[in-house]
């Protein structure tokens, strides 16, 4: 909470930031980088670690858009065409994290090694469904799911609330108009709540804790360990696939590419947001945090006209000095405890 605060004030600085437009935009940007962390926060806790997540992303937003494409052209409504590409997305990724769910449980094989090259598999998966192209000729009003909002509000005179429709403006009050929740923040949203009942108020999340906290202790207990990281791996997966899915109504399109560059960036949020890299210790309202951490920062960089590069420097320097701060506060409250 206190890098949170020592990163978001003073970037918050100017007038332009602080608008409700960029807030808005600053939630669309952690969507995906957000729903990858929150399988990663549940992998990362039992001591694991999924390397496999964006490529998973990208066959899901591939598998899903050709679900919608073939399913609408077939003749099915739009809204399930839509329901029939989320299932597509989902059941493709559950797959995905299956694989790696039994070769690191059953075969006992180093969940690095496992998921580092299940992605390469995954990668190729994708590209092949894609035709190393984007898929494209998604219906136009698919759009509406990915971009439409709970809320509107509308500037100026003439303008007011509005709340599950978009108003009828153009021109100038079309510029003016601010969408407020769009429908994938409020999925993700959704996601968010689900995933931390299941981490703080389930036996499910009691035991990932403890198969990270020391996992021959948990055996001995009765966990059933193997079949807990099966489907801890499938949850990761499946993050995955509802963010391809979210992607695709968002772009009308289906990108072989698209969740490439944002598994590192859902593991820094992770690490960000206070889950050991050690396992045992970590929650989804950390990930949370350090996914707008994220946001903020790069968001503020830019807005202040600094270099791309210079932005991969700082995001790095701040995962580093977070994984130093844990350890620093571990060290001390080991030693406060052998004091005690």
């Amino acid at each position: 909470m206190i890098a949170f605060f020592i990163i978001v004030v003073p970037l918050s600085g100017g007038a332009t930031f602080l608008t409700l437009r960029n807030a808005m935009n600053i939630l669309v940007a952690i969507t995906p980088v957000l729903l990858l962390g929150l399988g990663q926060t549940f992998v990362i806790i039992s001591a694991g670690i999924d390397l496999s997540v964006g490529w998973v992303m990208s066959l899901a937003s591939v598998v899903s858009a050709h679900a919608i494409r073939a399913s609408f052209n077939a003749g099915a409504p739009l809204f399930l065409a839509a329901t029939l590409g989320f299932l597509a997305a989902v059941g493709a990724s559950a797959g995905v994290g299956l694989v790696n769910g039994l070769i690191i449980a059953k075969l006992k094989v180093p969940a690095f090694i496992v998921t580092l090259g299940s992605s390469f598999i995954v990668r190729g998966m994708a590209l092949l469904f894609a035709e190393n192209t984007t898929v494209i000729g998604l219906p136009a009003e698919i759009r509406d799911y990915g971009n439409e909002s709970l809320f509107y509000l509308v500037g100026g005179e003439g303008g007011g609330f509005y709340a599950f429709f978009r108003p009828d403006v153009t021109g100038a009050m079309l510029r003016q108009m601010d969408r407020i929740f769009t429908w994938p923040v409020v999925i993700t949203a959704i996601v968010v709540i689900i995933c931390m009942f299941i981490l703080n108020r389930t036996q499910f999340g009691r035991h990932t804790y403890a198969i990270g906290g020391n996992m021959q202790a948990a055996l001995r207990t009765g966990i059933p360990v193997e079949r807990h990281i099966i489907k801890l791996y499938m949850l990761s997966s499946v993050t995955a696939g509802i963010a391809g899915f979210l992607s695709t109504l968002r772009f009308t399109a289906g990108s072989a590419v698209i969740g490439d560059p944002l598994l590192l960036s859902s593991i820094a949020a992770v690490i960000i947001g206070g889950v050991s890299l050690f396992g045992g210790a970590g929650s989804i309202i950390g990930t949370v945090i350090g996914a707008l951490i994220i946001a903020v920062l790069t968001t503020g960089l830019v807005m202040m006209n600094v270099q791309a590069f210079w932005q991969f420097i700082v995001v790095g320097a701040v995962v580093i000095i977070a994984v130093l701060i844990d350890q620093s506060r571990d060290l001390i409250l080991g030693r406060r405890g052998r004091g005690s």
